[in-house]
Formats: structure tokens, sequence, C-alpha cells
């Protein structure tokens, strides 16, 4: 007699959005405090932060209904309650629109994530020597990046499915190396993925990057349990490198198309000392 072998289904991905909602929730009514809001608090409390039913109090809406939304049950949400719990849980602008994709409401990604990138691309790369800069989609997949790119993070050493951004900031000793303070970068990092995955929650590529980080990197593990979300703001960043020594550049995001996840990010150089190393770079290709 034979066996029959089964294996589970996968989760739906409006299941798994579901749940993300509900974590989402309960981390930022934890953050809140009772006299935050105007209530008052009377003796030890359970769980940090507001209770359950204050915050359907506060937002006019009913305990069971909120109860459910916050177990990530499946009913529906209006824009106009989403915006109430919003307020009661004072989100910031990108903490309202993460809720709002979460709970189905956001407005849909015309360009999902890409492998593709065309040649008008890779000729803007290529032009762009000697400064750095690459091409990435959402999951943080470098896609393509120029000679002076690969000079600063050596990306054509790495396996064509380690060439992530996340993933290397998070478990590369070699990108440790160049990269001071690279642990302060991982909440940011680890907060600007997270927004992006509110509209892949579902896809296995996201889920797998996940899972293996969790795993590998205690930094992103604790980082993601706090729910933080933020939009990929163009800062500066300092890099120590082993042949030119200390490099400081101004990096910007430029996106393909108004709702793309496709994005170009350039490094420019933040001071006339790195300009006039890059300057000396003999980029020609095969070096």
């Amino acid at each position: 007699m034979t066996g029959t072998l089964t294996t589970a289904a996968p989760e739906r991905p409006d299941v798994i959005r579901r749940r993300e909602l509900a974590a989402f929730l309960r981390s930022r009514r934890e953050r809140i405090t009772p006299e935050q809001v105007g209530l008052p608090s009377f003796g030890r409390r359970r769980t940090p932060g507001l209770r359950r039913e204050e915050v359907a109090q506060l937002a006019g809406v009913g305990v069971t209904w909120y109860t459910w939304l916050e177990q990530g049950r499946d009913i529906n949400a209006s824009e106009q309650v989403l915006e109430a719990i919003a307020t009661t849980l004072r989100l910031d602008p990108y903490e309202r629109s993460h809720l709002f994709t979460l709970a189905g409401l956001g407005e849909p990604v015309v360009a999902k994530e890409c492998k593709a990138v065309s040649p008008g691309i890779r000729a803007m790369l290529d032009k762009l020597d000697p400064f750095p800069a690459a091409a990435y989609n959402g999951r943080t997949d470098i896609l393509a990046y120029n000679r002076a790119h690969n000079w600063l993070f050596e990306v054509d050493e790495l396996p064509f499915e380690e060439r992530n951004s996340l993933l290397q900031l998070c478990t590369n000793p070699k990108w440790h190396a160049r990269l001071p303070g690279w642990e302060d970068g991982v909440a940011r990092s680890v907060a600007q993925f997270r927004a992006v995955m509110a509209e892949h929650v579902g896809e296995p590529s996201f889920k797998k990057l996940v899972k293996r980080l969790r795993e590998e990197s205690p930094l992103f593990a604790r980082a993601w349990e706090q729910h933080d979300v933020q939009p990929m703001r163009n800062l500066s960043k300092h890099f120590l490198h082993p042949e030119a020594g200390l490099l400081s550049f101004d990096y910007t995001h430029l996106w393909f198309g108004r709702r793309s996840e496709i994005r170009l990010t350039t490094y420019t150089p933040a001071d006339a000392e790195t300009e006039a190393k890059l300057r000396c770079l003999d980029l020609t290709p095969g070096t």
C-alpha cells in the first residue's frame, strides 16, 4: 500500500496582507501612551501603549470591529475609517500610506518588480562614470551598475543571485568594512523595504529574502519586528575604500515612471577631495 504525499497549500496574498496589517496596527498602538491622547492612566497596564478599546473609542469605531481588524480577520475598512484610525495612532504620512496599502486601498503600482533593464538605462549608467550609479528594483536587487559602482562595492565578485543591496548590507563583512556606521543604516533600509513589500506580501521572492535575512542577521530581525516604514530619501553616505581611503557622497534616487519601483541611484561627490579621487580612476573596461 502506498501513501500519498500532500503539501500544504501556499497562503493567499490577502491572508498574508491582513496578518501584516494586524501586526502593524498592534505595533503602532503599543507605542502611544494614554497621556499622549489625553486619556487618564490608572494603575499598571499589562501591555504597553493604548488598549484596543481605547483606540476604537478615539477613532469612533466599534470595539469588536477594531479587534477583528487587529486580528487579521477578513473585514472591509472604508477610507474614512482608516483615516480615523491613522489619526488616532498618530501615523506620519508614510505610515498612513502603508496602512492604506495593507488594507487594500492603496494606489496600485503600475511598474512592478522587474528584472529587465533597458539599453537606455545601461547607457545612462555608463555616461555617469566616474560617479557610481546603479539601478535597483523594489526588492533591492542590483539590476545594473556602472564601473565606478563596481569599484565602490565590488558587485562583480558576488554571485548573480546574491546581488541584493539589503542582503549585502546586513550580511557581507566586506560591505561592513567599507561603510562606517553601517549598523545605523540597517533600521532605515529595513523600514524602506517593508514599505515596498506591502505591495508584494504574497510573492515568494520577497518572502524568501525576509526569511533568509531574519535567520542570518540579528540586526535585520530586530528592525523587522518594529514594523517601521519610511520613504527613500536623498541623503549622504561615507565609504572607507581600501585603495582610496575615505570618500563622501550625496546619493540621489530617481524613479523611472510615476509609480515605478525601478530606480536609479547616483552617488555624487560631497567634497572636492572625493571628486578628485574619482577623476583619477582608470575605469576602462576590464579594470
